[in-house]
């Protein structure tokens, strides 16, 4: 394909919620933590692509090696409300996603689960204590 023109058919098939297309064109041109700036952009776009086309399991196995795939796959996680996913991946240790779900459980009204969330999940990590006190009312403990 020469020059951009891979990009604008990308960018198409992403407008028309064609993922295969557009994942398939992008991933050619995406490299995580690369020198070149478009080639580190088009990997965070490919990373969003996936979670828009609810290729979760994908995302979730490349959140095991590449970060981004791990924030993307979290906050796919939580514009979904899928706060048990979330709960699973904090309990294996992924710090991410305890404090994306902390946030998700305090935004819902539900600040005494996310304060046990913590308890159970974080103990000792200030700031997930720091998030769940952001969300209470002077009046709570």
């Amino acid at each position: 394909m020469a020059g951009d023109e891979w990009f604008e058919q990308a960018l198409a098939a992403e407008q028309r919620g064609d993922w295969d297309v557009a994942i398939a064109l992008i991933s050619a041109h995406a490299e995580c933590y690369s020198t070149d700036p478009d080639a580190h952009a088009n990997h965070l776009w490919h990373m969003d692509l996936l979670a828009r086309a609810g290729r979760l399991p994908e995302l979730t196995e490349r959140a095991l090696t590449d970060v981004h795939a791990r924030r993307r796959l979290n906050r796919s996680l939580r514009e979904r409300g899928m706060d048990a996913s979330l709960r699973n991946r904090a309990e294996d240790g992924d710090r991410g996603a305890l404090y994306v779900l902390v946030r998700l459980l305090c935004e819902t009204g539900r600040v005494q689960e996310a304060h046990r969330a913590v308890q159970d999940l974080g103990p000792e990590d200030q700031y997930a204590h720091e998030i769940v006190a952001g969300f209470r009312s002077p009046h709570q403990p």
